[in-house]
């Protein structure tokens, strides 16, 4: 089927081209490589979150079967170099962190020593023979802790345990506070969450018989990956080809650089044998990095009739022991840069602090800042409407940044501007399709009988993309904000797209077909995506912070359009005429307003490698790179609604609707669409009601350790979804995509947070931090029952 104008791909909700594969059990993930002479490797992790490592004895695991290498972190200190986070904001104070500790231990899980093994049950073996002497010192968990002046000092070049001081103000907040009729405090929680990827984290490093590494890892990010590795474990950048298969979910996780990320490539050149590490579920809980984890203190100024005047925001973000990759970006520019959200509170100041602790370092995990960001919007909104007793909608209407504002820069902003946005027809669509009024006098109807529903709103923007490059290194970043793409046509016409991005689920094999199918005008079936491969692909960002289709989709984009330029130069010499008298459309070159014959695109392909009719100056061949920069940074947005049921007698809550409407620019295809929002909404209900990282506060165990102890929620408590999109597209790119994956899970935790609150109110609830388990509401409502007894 050739592609014509009338009968355009891109807008279509056509099912993904991968999941044959995957649903047949075909997918090839990292842990299913079986290679010849693969060895295997180990981790002893350290049971204490803070202590001295007086000594290590390695000699009972050495002489242990099978075993060919045991190694401790002194062995490595000269061999590897330390993990640098790639995002460091300027001014920060950056502790060391090895690849193996050293003298000191600092979180639970954190690496003590190695062993390389011919079997994977040799090497668990010989780990637990690896004898070691610690000095246990005091422990801090929690970020509030962590700043107080007794606290434990994890690292001597972090004073206070404070690695990043950031400040944003706009307007002036004081006289805000001054003129303001009423004045709210309220102080928030971000849960500490735990990514739990279907497929934990995996790595083959395999030396080639051309003195060459291949390795083989769930990565998000192939390219930098590489970089990392080639610059730590000192192998040159064209020696080290890294690959990433299949993947089974990423979430930001498996964007960062870990130990076992260096150690298996180090170890497999030392022993001239593939090496293999595969994390278990229990690992996962206590090396891969967590999300979220943190506190705001929030102070609104508001007039009585629901408008805020100013707001006033005091965090502490808690990053773990160590600065992982982004580590320093989430709490400060992810998070406070967007504390206004879609509300136009033009007086805003907000101080940021970036904490270290005794636990799992934390880094970017599905919004990685932004919904954080939503969350000090929403709940400060929520506070004023519930204060005032007045209805939620319309203190949102109220306080909404209006359409004429746009392009936007909230509170006078340097570095944020929303690009375009129409959040009045977006609040309009999900009030008609939700039902707002019906479900409104449902709730009073059935409270005299009762029965405690709930209704939730939410509405958030971000921006994403992280683009373009010349605004990256200002804050701080060592890496660029483009997407590379080469559109490479062979002999016959079919296409192969060598992409930069990276998918992890999100069903690039098919929206950048539909996006190239478009400007190419051939079957969808004739073009092939490739991707996860630094020695095919030429270079990539990969794919985090809903950068994809914004910036990787744009490049297939323009590359394409080149591609048709070219071919279009070609068609004109075929057909002896102008080239500006040459048009394209279905598939083939035709002279408007003549007789002569149409050429075929795959004609033209043929040609174009052939080489006999070329015009002058026309290279053979037909096939363009691009590395595409965008303009700016897309500005999606959205209007989440729940309406819920709790059981004042369990706690229980039960979610009876969910309504998103959400504004992602153009849609490249809907059913993919709806399927990220999906997601992402299940990931944020599982953080509003069910997910948390639990640590002892006074030994730092940690006490969620397993999927027994971590509760992620199963289909019984999803609900049935209804998402709506609106499209505004974004001035900032060709295609006018403003970014999607990470909308549902910024939406849905103060939505959801809202529904139970509303379902609570006549107990005269008006705040419980996330996430609302039915132990901590049936809590409330016990503390509130026995409050109205006295």
């Amino acid at each position: 089927m050739t592609i014509s104008q009338g009968n355009r791909l891109v807008g279509q909700p056509l099912r993904r081209r991968e999941d044959i594969k995957l649903l047949a059990g075909r997918g090839r993930y990292v842990d299913d490589l079986k290679l010849p002479g693969m060895l295997y490797m180990a981790i002893l992790r350290s049971p204490h979150a803070h202590a001295k490592i007086n000594s290590i004895d390695l000699s009972l695991a050495k002489a242990a079967p099978g075993v060919r290498l045991a190694l401790s972190g002194t062995a490595l200190e000269d061999r590897i170099g330390p993990i640098v986070p790639n995002w460091i904001i300027p001014g920060s104070k950056v502790p060391v962190r090895r690849v193996v500790a050293t003298d000191r231990v600092r979180f639970v899980g954190e690496s003590v020593a190695l062993v390389v093994a011919e079997s994977l049950a040799q090497a668990y073996d010989a780990i637990g023979l690896i004898e070691v002497e610690y000095a246990v010192l005091p422990a801090v968990t929690e970020e509030q802790d962590a700043v107080r002046g007794d606290a434990p000092q994890l690292h001597e070049n972090v004073p206070g345990n404070i690695t990043t001081f950031y400040k944003v103000k706009g307007g002036d907040y004081e006289k805000a506070n001054r003129e303001a009729d009423q004045v709210v405090n309220l102080r928030v929680v971000n849960n500490r969450l735990i990514p739990t990827c279907m497929e934990t984290r995996a790595i083959v490093a395999a030396p080639e018989p051309d003195g060459t590494l291949t390795v083989y890892i769930g990565s998000q990010v192939p390219h930098m990956h590489r970089r990392w590795i080639a610059e730590t474990v000192r192998i040159p950048e064209h020696q080290l080809r890294v690959v990433a298969p299949d993947i089974g979910g990423g979430f930001g996780a498996k964007m960062h650089l870990y130990p076992e990320d260096l150690l298996c490539p180090y170890l497999a050149r030392e022993l001239n044998a593939p090496v293999k590490w595969w994390e278990t579920r229990s690992e996962s809980h206590q090396s891969t990095s967590h999300g979220r984890a943190h506190t705001e203190d929030l102070e609104i100024a508001f007039n009585n009739d629901g408008r805020i005047l100013g707001l006033k925001v005091s965090t502490l973000g808690n990053v773990g022991a160590y600065l992982s990759n982004m580590a320093t970006g989430g709490p400060t520019v992810n998070t406070v840069n967007f504390g206004t959200g879609t509300y136009k509170i033009e007086n805003y100041e907000a101080l940021s602090r970036v904490v270290v602790t005794n636990t799992v370092p934390v880094d970017a995990y599905r919004g990685y800042g932004r919904p954080e960001g939503a969350y000090i919007a929403e709940r400060a909104i929520d506070a004023v409407a519930r204060h005032l007793n007045l209805d939620q909608v319309e203190v949102r209407r109220r306080n909404f940044i209006q359409t004429s504002d746009f392009p936007y820069r909230p509170y006078g902003s340097t570095g944020v501007m929303y690009d375009s946005g129409d959040y009045q027809a977006l609040l309009d669509k999900a009030l008609e399709a939700f039902d707002y009024e019906g479900r409104r006098g449902e709730c009073e109807a059935l409270r005299a009988n009762g029965v405690y529903r709930g209704v939730g709103v939410a509405a958030y923007t971000h921006m994403c993309g992280m683009a373009p490059s010349r605004r990256l290194a200002p804050g701080g970043f060592d890496r660029g904000g483009w997407e590379s793409a080469r559109v490479s046509i062979d002999s016959s016409g079919r296409a192969t797209i060598y992409s930069g991005s990276m998918s992890q689920g999100q069903g690039h094999a098919t929206s950048l077909a539909q996006i190239a199918a478009d400007v190419l005008q051939i079957p969808m079936e004739d073009i092939e995506i490739v991707q996860g491969d630094t020695r095919q692909v030429q270079a990539g960002h990969g794919t985090f912070n809903s950068r994809s289709m914004a910036v990787g989709g744009s490049s297939v984009h323009v590359s394409s359009h080149r591609v048709i330029a070219k071919a279009k130069t070609i068609a004109a010499g075929m057909l002896e005429v102008d080239e500006k008298d040459v048009s394209y459309s279905a598939g083939a070159f035709t002279v408007p307003g003549t007789d002569i014959a149409p050429l075929t695109f795959s004609k033209v392909a043929r040609m174009a490698y052939v080489g006999h009719k070329l015009p002058d100056g026309v290279a053979p061949g037909l096939d363009e790179t691009v590395f595409y920069d965008p303009t700016g940074m897309g500005a999606p947005s959205g209007v989440h609604m729940a309406y819920v049921e709790v059981d004042p007698e369990t706690g229980i809550v039960d979610i009876l609707d969910y309504v998103a409407v959400d504004d992602v620019g153009t849609l490249i295809n809907p059913r993919l669409a709806a399927g990220q929002i999906h997601g992402g909404v299940v990931q944020g209900i599982a953080q509003a009601l069910f997910e948390e990282v639990s640590y002892d506060s006074d030994s730092g165990q940690l006490l969620t350790g397993s999927l027994l102890d971590y509760a992620v929620p199963r289909a019984e408590h999803v609900p049935n979804i209804r998402s709506s999109f609106q499209q505004t597209p974004s001035p900032t790119n060709p295609i006018g995509v403003k970014g999607i994956g990470e909308s549902g899970s910024i939406a849905a935790p103060p939505c959801m947070v809202h529904a139970v609150l509303d379902a609570l109110s006549p107990f005269g609830i008006k705040h419980l931090d996330m996430p609302l388990t039915p132990p901590r509401i049936w809590a409330a409502i016990r503390s509130a029952r026995e409050g109205d007894a006295r």
